[in-house]
């Protein structure tokens, strides 16, 4: 396998600003003067317009229900030969899929092209039950590589302290970032909506917004790190 620095953003369930973050990430790393290849799981192309809005290049769709295995190594080697980096933005949680196995889930995916998962957890109205989520996830296939945890809907302080503690010391995972809870509109997804991003009235401005929300929550350094030990 094509070995370059490379993520699969995935999350315990829909709706906890994956789109966003993968967004960030690359804007980010672009920012830095990376070239990113960007790939969507599933035949999503509404993220898959923005994460190749975001990267400069197109996004390619990933899909093991629709093409076979080699099909997607070819893609993903083809598509990210001479780039620096990769970001692979999954859907659903984690090891959702067509049956209780997690057929053609993200976790299958990521086994599949030998990458790294960030893991998106919620936080809300939970603390140490956080880690005990994670620890599952870890233990519910060991072949799957999670790499780091970002935490989301978390309360600065005590709230992301105990919660950052619970899961490093109890499945080794490193927490590489903490989303606060935001106000409502302050969030980029807010100004994305579900509108391709050729519709979109300032394309520039939700990405920048995307962008800030990685600078100025997540760690780039340990991901980078994550990434470029895959």
């Amino acid at each position: 396998m094509h070995k370059v620095p490379r993520l699969v953003i995935s999350a315990v369930r829909g709706g906890l600003g994956k789109t966003t973050l993968s967004l960030g990430i690359i804007a980010a790393w672009r920012s830095q003067g990376k070239k990113v290849a960007s790939f969507k799981k599933g035949p999503d192309f509404i993220d898959a317009g923005w994460l190749g809005a975001a990267a400069g290049r197109p996004c390619y769709n990933l899909d093991l229900f629709l093409m076979a295995e080699e099909s997607i190594r070819r893609s993903f080697v083809r598509h990210s030969t001479c780039m620096d980096a990769v970001v692979i933005e999954g859907n659903r949680g984690l090891y959702d899929g067509v049956d209780g196995s997690g057929t053609y889930s993200t976790a299958r995916l990521a086994r599949l092209l030998d990458t790294p998962v960030v893991l998106i957890v919620d936080c809300s109205k939970s603390s140490a039950t956080v880690a005990a989520v994670v620890l599952g996830l870890k233990l519910y296939d060991p072949s799957v590589a999670v790499g780091g945890i970002i935490l989301n809907n978390v309360s600065p302080g005590r709230h992301e302290t105990v919660i950052r503690t619970a899961i490093e010391q109890s499945s080794g995972i490193r927490v590489i970032g903490a989303v606060p809870r935001m106000k409502h509109g302050e969030f980029p997804e807010r100004h994305m909506g579900l509108t391709p991003f050729h519709e979109h009235p300032d394309v520039g401005k939700a990405i920048a917004a995307s962008a800030s929300v990685a600078e100025k929550y997540l760690d780039l350094t340990a991901l980078w790190k994550i990434a470029d030990d895959s």
